[in-house]
């Protein structure tokens, strides 16, 4: 049985370029709506080339905090993810 934490990291390699989630959403799709605290921090020690974290976003369409550059770096990703 996988932990809340693999199952986050496998919920973020699926993102789709591109494509973004809410820290909600991954939480409810990883079966913990309550969790999205816990995915936020997943997510910022989170240094794994092959989980895309930039992918994941706040509830009110902000990008939000990007553990490898800040979150002009995460914006800029995501620009050139849309666009390419």
């Amino acid at each position: 049985m996988k932990t809340f934490t693999e199952k986050v990291l496998d919920i973020v390699r699926g993102i789709p370029k591109g494509k973004t989630l809410t820290y909600a959403e991954v939480a409810l799709q990883a079966g913990n709506p309550g969790a999205v605290r816990a995915v936020g921090s997943i997510m910022k020690k989170n240094y794994d080339p092959t989980v895309p974290c930039h992918r994941v976003i706040r509830a009110n369409g902000t990008v939000g905090e990007y553990n490898r550059g800040g979150s002009e770096a995460k914006a800029r990703l995501l620009r050139f993810e849309r666009e390419n």
